[in-house]
């Protein structure tokens, strides 16, 4: 493969680096000619999100800047003139289905001879997949990653009037891009960000390398969105971040994540969320806000990743499972009736079975209500990835069997609490399942599949007496 001289290929040892600057803040770095404001039109396109909510709100900006360039959205990906795959990386079999996917979209240059397939997001960021992607799928035509999104007119417009590959890869540590369009795709849930990158550099995790820098926005900026969403009819947003309780630290904020959290439920929407939360920074003042504000969701994600604090020391994680277990009985002690929920990682690299059962045992201390629970997955460039590991497959395989067993029986313990309960839940609309039963959630995160009064409609917060308990969701009936 002949490699362009314009490419712009990525760098894992550029993408580590980390500097005493400050992050600068863009208020006016996105702009479109009047070429681009046109490019799209009699075009459409379909972007398809694979990973975390932060690729959801990506997803929405890549949207919101494809509309404003004419660009019509296609729901069907096999109908579309330009698909976006925005990809994860944090595991291998996230990009696997990446791959399945662009080798699926390889006969639509046949088909349709203006298509344009473009992958980006964190895989992009890889040097290894943009090796393969560049060497074995000539189908994809822009290849950009996580930091150069407000680029995508210029990108499209080359791609498309120059008819060639283009790659433009950023490893850096990143700016704060804030007049971005947006296409949200829901009416009433709004992902908001707060702050873009992680500094944790968890020896198992790509993410440091491939969303750079902790860099915060302002205050003024993040409330000034939640104002707006608000007028706009929203009932709930969920403040994101990579870590979100680092937030404010490169800003010298005092008080931090919880200043913030404090003056996002004072403008009043109904509901709050965040995420993701590290043990390592979360204050005894997030605890007392999030307490402090009905508005604020009694629903925590709490990832401790193994239960064992040699395990943790060699995952990079910061803390010991003692102090993970004070912050869990802290969060219990001032909101009894929040819901944790947790990630968890087995056969990381030599873990032994009495480290193991050490993790059963946190599953057991906390009684989760759910957790994602993986199998120890390398990736290339970490330093986790260099670690000699001497568990069998299979042995991981069983291990994370038996870790299920506990937390599906905790699941299941937590949710019968509700029984007959009855709760207050935001109705997302039909269940994919039932077109009869609406589904929404409740204040707790729990997922509630309910029949509902006939004026009911999707963005409505309604009253749910809980009839039927399940492992991982509740069933119900709308109530008066």
């Amino acid at each position: 493969m002949k490699k362009d001289q314009s490419w712009v290929l990525p760098s894992l040892k550029d993408a580590q680096k980390r500097t005493k600057n400050t992050s600068e803040i863009k208020h006016n770095e996105f702009t479109l000619t009047e070429e681009e404001k046109t490019l799209g039109n009699g075009y459409t396109y379909h972007v398809r999100t694979y990973g975390c909510q932060a690729n959801e709100r990506d997803s929405e900006t890549m949207a919101g800047i494809l509309e404003a360039m004419g660009f019509t959205a296609q729901e069907d990906i096999l109908k579309a003139d330009v698909v976006i795959l925005n990809t994860c990386a944090i595991r291998q079999n996230a990009e696997d289905r990446v791959i399945g996917e662009i080798g699926n979209l390889k006969h639509q240059k046949k088909k349709n001879p203006n298509f344009i397939l473009a992958v980006c997001g964190c895989m992009a960021q890889e040097e290894e997949v943009v090796d393969e992607i560049l060497q074995k799928h000539r189908q994809v035509d822009i290849i950009f990653g996580t930091h150069n999104i407000h680029h995508l007119p210029v990108l499209l417009h080359q791609c498309m009037q120059q008819n060639k590959r283009i790659v433009e890869v950023l490893s850096k540590e990143g700016e704060v891009i804030e007049n971005l369009p947006v296409s949200r795709f829901g009416a009433h849930k709004a992902w908001v960000n707060i702050m873009y990158g992680c500094d944790k550099f968890c020896t198992y995790c790509i993410v440091p390398y491939t969303r750079g820098k902790e860099r915060s926005r302002t205050m003024e900026d993040v409330l000034k969105e939640v104002q707006i969403l608000k007028e706009q009819g929203y009932k709930e947003v969920t403040l994101l971040g990579q870590n979100v309780n680092a937030y404010g630290k490169d800003l010298g904020l005092e008080g931090g994540f919880a200043t913030l959290l404090k003056a996002v439920a004072q403008i009043g929407i109904p509901r709050i969320r965040f995420s993701t939360s590290h043990p390592w920074d979360f204050s005894d003042a997030m605890i007392e806000t999030i307490a402090e504000y009905p508005n604020i969701m009694p629903a925590i994600h709490l990832p401790v990743q193994s239960g064992n604090s040699e395990i943790l020391k060699l995952m990079g994680r910061r803390y010991t499972i003692e102090e993970y277990k004070t912050l869990y009985d802290k969060i219990k002690k001032a909101i009894p009736e929040c819901t944790v929920t947790t990630d968890i990682i087995v056969g990381f690299p030599n873990e032994t079975e009495e480290q193991f059962l050490q993790t059963l045992e946190i599953a057991e201390y906390c009684k989760y209500d759910n957790a994602f629970t993986f199998v120890y997955s390398p990736r290339k460039g970490t330093p986790a990835a260099r670690m000699v590991d001497n568990v069998p497959a299979e042995e991981k395989d069983q291990r994370l069997a038996r870790l299920n067993e506990v937390i599906h029986k905790y699941a299941r313990i937590n949710n019968e609490k509700f029984e007959n309960a009855i709760l207050e839940v935001l109705c997302d609309g039909p269940s994919k399942r039932n077109s009869e039963i609406m589904s929404g959630y409740s204040k707790e995160n729990k997922l509630v599949n309910f029949k509902a009064l006939p004026n009911t409609k999707e963005g409505d917060i309604v009253k749910v007496k809980i009839t039927c308990v399940k492992s991982f969701s509740l069933d119900g009936e709308e109530i008066a």
